[in-house]
């Protein structure tokens, strides 16, 4: 496999396992004490970070460049809104994942131009 498959399979690849990961957690809104369709209401409540991360992986699935950024964005918004930046294995769990995949979102960008040959 050549760098230029890794780079364009990578960052999908990170975007999906976090996006798996994150929905694991939403599995807590059901823990037996509240009627079943409150549980499932906030279940897919706990889903919209799973959902979001979705949307940006088909965004960057067509234009990686702007996937990119959006998933550097994501990322800074996991670190802030969740906190993820008081503790490393927080941050290293939730947050790095999306910011490396919208760094490897963007350099896959960059290496794919062609270059001019003199």
């Amino acid at each position: 496999m050549d760098a230029k498959n890794v780079l364009t399979w990578l960052p999908r690849i990170l975007a999906m396992a976090s996006a798996v990961f994150v929905s694991v957690f939403a599995l807590d809104a059901f823990n037996g004490s509240e009627p079943v369709l409150k549980q499932t209401g906030h279940f897919l409540i706990h889903l919209i970070p799973t959902a979001v991360t979705l949307v940006f992986l088909f965004v960057a699935w067509r234009s990686r460049m702007l996937g990119g950024l959006l998933f550097i964005v994501w990322g800074l918004v996991f670190t802030i809104y969740y906190g993820t930046q008081r503790t490393v294995p927080l941050f290293l769990t939730f947050s790095l994942p999306l910011l490396l995949a919208g760094l490897l979102f963007m350099v896959s960008t960059l290496s794919s131009v062609p270059q001019n040959k003199i």
